[in-house]
């Protein structure tokens, strides 16, 4: 037995180091940073919580967290929406499911700057691909990223990419309910739409727990495609707390405020992490 935990530590201990210095260093290091006035290099100050006082006067800030708050709604309802109807969905064909499979899974192997740059030439003003088809329908353009529209226009890419990401998941938890179940349920008078609901849904209620946290905690470090194809903007009406973040510790070369706003990012996924689980706790179905 000494043998096996002297071999079980020296195959773990390279995780350990690696996960310290890349993980818990950087993240403790920040939280340090997030009691300074610094710019990141030579010019520090220690001025305690001013920081934290100074984010939660931010009225800048607290729009962030709101459209952070409201994209997170949009993304857990409709992308684990989506995913758990296409699972269904190829899960109860016999023909071309590896297709099906392959092409609701692609947009998660393609970078988020990417689909940025993408989505950003898909709502250009002039010669967009909206646009050019309202034009050929004999419509006048229009300008998609608005004060009023830009937070859902960032949505719906967010949505697109990840998809694919919960709908494999949620496919593998079906396909792992035995079929006697199914059967027993058409036994009992059990059939069509009744079977989602009834049968497939509540026997994977772990899974997609598991989906709705990930997407929650996944949309806090939403940065690329709000800041190529909005930049946050017009004014702040698509700002979320990861590109107010890249602002002010970037930008603004603030590099304790960023800090702090990345502390807030942390312990607000954490929190809704845990609330999550809280709400949806309940006995998992075995079979």
């Amino acid at each position: 037995m000494k043998g096996d935990k002297l071999y079980i530590f020296l195959f773990l201990t390279p995780a350990f180091v690696i996960t310290g210095i890349f993980l818990y260093y950087p993240f403790v290091e920040n939280i340090l940073q997030s009691f300074y006035k610094t710019d990141g290099f030579f010019n520090s100050t220690f001025i305690g919580i001013d920081n934290y006082v100074r984010l939660w006067n931010d009225e800048i800030a607290r729009e962030a967290l709101f459209n952070s708050l409201e994209l997170m709604l949009y993304v857990t309802i409709f992308q684990v929406g989506i995913a758990l109807v296409l699972a269904i969905m190829v899960n109860a064909i016999t023909k071309g499911a590896g297709f099906y499979r392959t092409t609701f899974f692609f947009p998660i192997v393609i970078s988020g700057a990417a689909i940025g740059l993408l989505f950003t030439l898909i709502y250009n003003y002039r010669n967009g691909l909206l646009n050019e088809i309202l034009v050929n329908l004999g419509l006048e353009r229009v300008l998609w990223l608005t004060e009023q529209s830009s937070l859902y226009m960032v949505a719906i890419p967010t949505i697109w990419n990840y998809v694919g990401f919960y709908f494999v998941i949620l496919l593998t938890a079906i396909q792992k309910i035995p079929n006697d179940f199914y059967e027993a349920a058409e036994l009992e008078g059990v059939t069509g739409i009744q079977k989602m609901f009834k049968l497939t849904i509540p026997l994977i209620v772990s899974d997609l727990k598991t989906c709705i946290v990930l997407a929650i905690t996944g949309t806090l470090k939403i940065f690329e495609l709000v800041y190529i194809i909005t930049r946050g903007g017009p004014g702040s009406s698509s700002e979320v707390l990861g590109t107010y973040m890249y602002q002010k510790a970037f930008e603004d070369t603030a590099m304790g405020y960023g800090a702090t706003i990345a502390v807030l990012i942390v312990v607000l996924g954490l929190s809704l992490a845990f609330i999550t689980n809280k709400l949806l706790q309940k006995e998992e179905v075995t079979y």
